[in-house]
């Protein structure tokens, strides 16, 4: 995937609308690291592609819990612990107005 960095951003604009023709998707860096993406969409295509982009990231959200599960033993708790954990968090919590 191609990148840009925030100046070339700033300063080249119009190459930088042409390159996003070109390759559809491009990385934007700053100080060499990449910040963000920049994707080419038109007005037919928006809302399909953010509700995409949402679903992706809805699936590296399970994706990190289930590691993060799994590395600290959770997904080895039985029913009866975890429901043992959530009313522990609830007794925790101010109460509803």
């Amino acid at each position: 995937m191609d990148s840009i960095s925030v100046r070339q951003l700033r300063t080249e604009s119009a190459a930088v609308w042409d390159a996003l023709a070109e390759s559809k998707d491009l990385v934007v860096t700053s100080n060499g690291k990449p910040i963000a993406l920049l994707s080419a969409v038109s007005a037919t295509t928006l809302e399909a592609s953010l509700a995409a982009l949402r679903q992706a990231r809805a699936q590296l959200a399970v994706a990190a819990m289930q590691q993060c599960a799994n590395e600290t033993g959770a997904d080895r708790l039985t029913l009866v612990d975890l429901n043992a954990e959530i009313e522990a968090v609830r007794r925790e919590l101010p109460p509803e107005r």
